[in-house]
């Protein structure tokens, strides 16, 4: 029994917070649009029994989906959604792999203090630090204050309502889902396998090639997903951070759902976006496990 209640916990947080949800968002995406309360049909009427669910079920339709495949706007969006997270989780990485591997490498008593200033920005709120990068990269923002006064340009340019913009406010706020994963992979590494390397005549940019960035794969690929994901859905920095020509698919189902207040189409958006997400889980999973089979 307290195996069963154990197991049933974290299942029941996943069925009532994630797939009662989902379930209803795909319902929607079969619906059509209706100015009514609630903005989307069929509605299920009880009351009328089984004629009243065939008749429920008879009018859902396949033509959001069909709607999306037609419209340039979807597609290109998520075209664009898939290349910013892709371009922005290289950056990230880049930053982050040296950062965990700094933490490794130091002392240990040093390691706490640099794993709080890690995790320091979470402090404060999200909303707030995207806000601080809006007066540091505007034009009179603190950033072309400091190259002026420096004599490095001779006038400001422009960062904000750029991509560049978006892809700088991604590295910043989701930089420790990347430095977590990869710190926690290189701080059991055993030295001694570099000093093998070493002894067998490797260089220390070989042995760091051949020894540590494999055993540190699976922290670089948890930390990518980490990353990536939130990011292919993010709304909040393109929409203060970007321009009218950042195009992401979070900014587009907001649209859908606040403005248009087309729940139908926004819910099929959503429900591709998940997908989408999804696949590339599983293929990493399967992947995940035949190496523990290879390995066992």
């Amino acid at each position: 029994m307290r195996r069963f209640t154990l197991i049933a916990v974290p299942y029941f947080w996943l069925l009532a917070l994630f797939l009662v949800p989902f379930l209803i968002v795909l319902r929607i995406s079969f619906s059509y649009y209706e100015l009514s309360i609630p903005p989307y049909g069929p509605q299920l009427d009880m009351s009328q029994g089984w004629g009243g669910v065939k008749a429920f079920w008879a009018e859902l339709n396949w033509e959001n989906y069909e709607f999306l495949t037609s419209d340039d706007l979807y597609w290109k969006a998520y075209l664009s959604s898939l290349k910013i997270a892709a371009i922005a989780t290289f950056f990230t990485l880049m930053v982050g792999f040296p950062i965990a591997y700094g933490m490794a490498k130091a002392s240990p008593e040093w390691r706490p203090t640099l794993m709080m200033l890690i995790i320091l920005p979470f402090w404060t709120s999200f909303l707030i630090r995207v806000y601080a990068w809006i007066g540091i990269l505007g034009n009179e923002g603190y950033l072309n204050q400091l190259l002026l006064g420096m004599g490095v340009i001779g006038s400001p340019f422009t960062i904000l309502n750029t991509n560049i913009a978006v892809y700088i406010g991604i590295v910043y706020t989701y930089l420790p889902f990347m430095v977590l994963p990869i710190y926690a992979a290189l701080e059991k590494m055993d030295d001694s396998l570099l000093e093998a390397a070493e002894d067998l005549g490797c260089t220390r940019t070989q042995a760091f090639w051949l020894v540590t960035v494999p055993l540190a794969k699976s922290g670089v690929i948890a930390g990518c997903f980490l990353v990536f994901i939130p990011a292919l859905g993010e709304f909040v920095i393109p929409s203060l951070l970007g321009g009218s020509d950042t195009l992401m698919i979070g900014k587009v189902l907001w649209e859908e759902f606040f403005s248009n207040r087309d729940w139908p189409v926004a819910s099929t958006v959503a429900v591709i976006l998940l997908l989408i997400l999804i696949i590339p889980i599983i293929l990493f999973q399967r992947n995940e496990q035949k190496q523990r089979e290879i390995d066992g």
